[in-house]
């Protein structure tokens, strides 16, 4: 396996051969051993083809958008305020899906799987994500160390948990006295949801929220130098800064053309509609697909010891959403666990790949779920801290009982309780900087 098929960068990941013969999710497979399982092809990003299903999306907002002139211009519309909250309500929902398909678009592109030029992906990449206010190059480099490092308990920078003792700190509960903890209140629950899906995407983007301390590449920095568009701060490298001012420049100037809408539109109710609700659509299917991709009880982290890229490749779920999954999301959640192993491969061939593979997982392919308000109040309530499970081991075939006590095959399970209150930043962040000698 070459390291510009992985999509990897060459910077911050293990070396190609420890990926190869490092790892074996059940004592059998290999990353080899599932990349020539996949059809050459697989692996092969056509321009043409990509460039269709950019032009696809590209046209179904356009006819969302004719459609809703349209209406809006239509007597029975303007002499109805139902009809009216009925039309844009509709728009914004399907056009949040179709900028979402845009957004994996753009995506792709970060991993290299658009084209097989580098120029390619990232202008495309780069034009479609500053679009839509996410900071291309910023994402780029954390995303792509998410997947190397992906289920790593203090290497991965998405979703995170806390261990039992930080858990037990945050809801302000002995150690002891955590399994006696019950769970959130239905309304507590949905207001701590409804949270999350509307701002959790930019909180991120902003503070770096659900990513342990040791996973940045700055120490120490204040809590304030933790966002995606600090160029000097704690999560990138000097040799990065000018990406990141880039990406910068991106999003000022999507917010620079917004400002002319609202002067065009000479209403900001207009543009709430067209542009800031869709929008707001598209992260809450962002954070939505990638929380309950790596959130579930079923699904174990890594420590240090135990981590190899292929067990936290496979420590990820596939789930279906029917037709808005499979042709308007291009599969990022029917196959996010192919997707996971080998990210270059295009959104066009991931079906093929996961076909090919899944057979060879065994337990490590934990089967398939669904997009449902139903999944995230199982992930708040049963997945909120981890700590090891001899039982949970033992049934998912890693055997720590037969290595004498060596810890090198012990996963940590999530285990459930209330939500601790919201987060605003990092987890370990200071509010002032820290000397790191």
């Amino acid at each position: 396996m070459e390291t510009e098929r992985t999509g990897f960068q060459t910077q911050d990941e293990p070396h190609p051969t420890e990926l190869v013969e490092g790892g074996h999710v059940n004592q059998k497979v290999s990353v080899r051993e599932l990349r020539n399982a996949i059809p050459q092809h697989c692996f092969e990003p056509s321009l043409p083809r990509s460039t269709l299903y950019l032009c696809r999306d590209l046209t179904y907002s356009a006819i969302l958008l004719g459609g809703l002139y349209y209406l809006l211009h239509t007597p029975l519309v303007l002499k109805s305020n139902i009809l009216y909250y009925i039309v844009v309500a509709s728009y914004s929902f399907c056009q949040g899906i179709v900028w979402t398909g845009l957004w994996v678009i753009a995506h792709d592109c970060g991993h290299s799987a658009f084209s097989t030029s580098g120029l390619v992906n990232d202008t495309v990449g780069f034009v479609l994500h500053s679009s839509l206010l996410a900071p291309y190059f910023s994402w780029k480099s954390t995303h792509r160390r998410h997947h190397i490092y992906a289920n790593h308990i203090q290497k991965d920078l998405n979703y995170v948990p806390p261990g039992r003792a930080e858990y037990a700190a945050k809801i302000g509960q002995m150690v002891e006295t955590l399994d006696e903890v019950g769970q959130d209140a239905p309304l507590v629950l949905f207001l701590r949801i409804l949270l999350q899906q509307v701002i959790g995407w930019n909180w991120y983007i902003i503070s770096n929220i659900t990513c342990p301390p040791s996973a940045v590449i700055k120490k120490g920095m204040s809590v304030w130098r933790h966002s995606h568009f600090d160029p000097w701060g704690a999560m990138f490298r000097e040799s990065e800064v000018s990406a990141i001012l880039l990406s910068d420049l991106g999003c000022l100037a999507t917010i620079s053309v917004l400002y002319q809408l609202y002067h065009i539109f000479g209403s900001f109710e207009t543009l709430f509609w067209v542009y800031i609700v869709p929008w707001t659509w598209v992260n809450h299917w962002i954070v939505m697909i990638t929380y309950l991709h790596h959130t579930h009880p079923d699904l174990p982290k890594y420590t240090a010891e135990s981590w190899t890229f292929i067990r936290g490749a496979t420590a990820t779920m596939d789930r279906d959403f029917g037709i808005i999954g499979t042709h308007f999301m291009h599969h990022i959640s029917s196959d996010h666990v192919t997707h996971h192993l080998f990210s270059r491969i295009p959104h066009y061939y991931t079906r093929t790949a996961s076909e090919a593979i899944i057979p060879l997982l065994g337990s490590h392919y934990h089967g398939r779920g669904q997009f449902r308000y139903k999944d995230l109040q199982i992930a708040f309530n049963d997945c909120q801290w981890v700590e090891g499970d001899t039982e949970k081991d033992k049934k998912f075939g890693l055997y720590r009982e037969a290595r004498m006590g060596n810890s090198n095959d012990e996963a940590l399970w999530y285990r459930g309780g209330v939500s601790p209150s919201p987060e605003y930043k990092m987890r370990g962040a200071n509010l002032t900087t820290k000397n790191i000698d």
